[in-house]
C-alpha cells in the first residue's frame, strides 16, 4: 500500500460526505486502505458515545478506498459491523481495510477500526465491480 495517487485517491477527493466528516485518506493501494477520523461533538449520541453510524461510515469509507484501489468502479453489495467497545468525543479512529478475496466481479474485505491499538469495531464488506475501468 503506497502513497501513490490511484483510483481510490481520486474517488476520495470527490467524496464530500467523508471529507466533511473530517476523514483523511492516509493510504490506499493493492486492495488495502487506511482512513482516519476524529470523533467530534456532532458525532456523539444521547449516551455520550460515538454514534455507531459514524463508526460504520468510517469503516465503509476505508472499504470503498480499498476495493476501488484496483481501478474499476466498485460499490458495496453488503456489509456488517460488530462493535467491540465505544468511542468518545476527541478519539482519533483509524480504519484499516484489507482485501480477503476477489472473484469475478465480487470481493470480500475486512476493516478493523482502531483507537490506537484498541479495536473499536470489526467490519466485513462485500463488493461488486460495476465498471471495468476508471482510467482514461
Amino acid at each position: 500500500m503506497g502513497g501513490e495517487r490511484n483510483a481510490a485517491h481520486r474517488m476520495f477527493e470527490a467524496d464530500d460526505a467523508s471529507r466533511r466528516l473530517g476523514m483523511e485518506l492516509l493510504e490506499a493501494g493493492d486492495g488495502a486502505a487506511r482512513v482516519r477520523m476524529t470523533v467530534t461533538d456532532a458525532m456523539v449520541n444521547g449516551h455520550g458515545i460515538a454514534h455507531g453510524g459514524f463508526v460504520f461510515t468510517l469503516a465503509d469509507t476505508a472499504f470503498a478506498c480499498a476495493c476501488n484501489s484496483h481501478g474499476p468502479v466498485t460499490v458495496a453489495a453488503g456489509a456488517d459491523i460488530t462493535f467491540t467497545t465505544s468511542a468518545k468525543e476527541g478519539d482519533v479512529l483509524t480504519a484499516v481495510a484489507t482485501e480477503r478475496t476477489r472473484f469475478g466481479r465480487s470481493g470480500v474485505y475486512d476493516v478493523t477500526v482502531l483507537r490506537g491499538d484498541e479495536v473499536v469495531a470489526e467490519f466485513r464488506g462485500r463488493s461488486r465491480t460495476i465498471q471495468r475501468t476508471t482510467e482514461g
